[in-house]
């Protein structure tokens, strides 16, 4: 047992959700040795995802220098489009599908039926609380949000939060599972929408989008500024690149009924981003084009 581990409560999980973090999240905890199951609703869906974890096998391999462990992690995954299947002996089902409430709503809704029920359910959501949809999994006592930040094997934190009615007994076990696949968890006192990371982050992407939106600089100006002014390694777009729009717009959309700027935000990236195939670093061009951003050039914070 490597330093700082403690004996593992769980050993079968299934992430739910094949996207970024949720392929992710599944490639971290078997590269941990993990038994891990990937669902996601149809086979398009899956294929993507296995295209996914073979970028994630060579990322890995080269960050810890470990091709071998790289190698058997994306061997041992096994994909589900049959809820029932996929969760049909799991200890933690992790739920990484859209930030939407009503598909998260009804995914608790059918996980509940299906699930074992010694297993636990946790919500990657970046924004939205677990108290929103503790009744739909008919387990509020084993239910809790374990988020991850992106590029998750070299960001390795995890915010641990329960809600009013979650067992403390269950997040003590979601705590020692996230350290037992690399994490350092951060287990909040509190529900609070974004957690720590994203009640930090999200308001600075926010005023960054809104800037864009109403023409008043252009992304590339925005964020050569802001890595000008503080040093930093990256401006807003090149993190939303990173992050994908996916999320973003459906943040803004889910806002859009009571704020107009948040309507245009998600206008304008469906309309300049999404219909055009820039879903960020994933499919090789967002605000920036990848493997080789112009953020990344040593000129791009030279004088105009």
């Amino acid at each position: 047992m490597l330093k700082g581990e403690v004996p593992m409560k769980y050993k079968k999980v299934t992430i739910a959700g094949s996207g970024v973090l949720g392929s992710q999240i599944a490639f971290q905890s078997a590269f941990f040795g993990f038994e891990v199951n990937v669902y996601d609703i149809n086979e398009e869906a899956i294929t993507k995802a296995k295209q996914r974890m073979a970028t994630l096998k060579t990322t890995y391999g080269e960050y810890f220098q470990d091709v071998g462990r790289a190698e058997k992690a994306s061997d041992s995954l096994q994909f589900y489009t049959d809820l029932t299947e996929a969760t049909k002996d799991a200890d933690i089902v992790i739920e990484a599908v859209p930030e939407r409430i009503e598909i998260k709503q009804d995914f608790y809704e059918n996980l509940g039926k299906v699930a074992p029920e010694k297993t636990v359910f946790a919500s990657n959501s970046s924004t939205l609380l677990p108290s929103q949809f503790a009744e739909f999994t008919g387990r509020p006592e084993k239910f809790l949000a374990l988020h991850f930040a992106n590029s998750i094997w070299q960001n390795n934190t995890a915010e641990v939060m329960g809600h009013p009615g979650t067992d403390m007994q269950y997040v003590e076990q979601v705590a020692d599972f996230a350290r037992n696949i690399g994490m350092i968890p951060f287990v909040l006192k509190k529900e609070q929408p974004g957690y720590i990371l994203n009640s930090l982050l999200v308001p600075f992407l926010s005023a960054a989008m809104e800037l864009w939106v109403k023409d008043i600089a252009d992304p590339h100006t925005i964020d050569k500024n802001w890595m000008v002014s503080t040093g930093s390694p990256r401006g807003p777009f090149a993190i939303y690149d990173i992050v994908g729009m996916e999320t973003p717009y459906n943040l803004n959309l889910m806002r859009a009924e009571h704020d107009p700027t948040a309507k245009l935000v998600a206008e304008k990236i469906k309309r300049e981003m999404i219909d055009h195939g820039k879903m960020g670093v994933s499919t090789g061009e967002g605000f920036y084009k990848y493997p080789n951003p112009a953020y990344m050039d040593p000129d791009f914070l030279k004088s105009n």
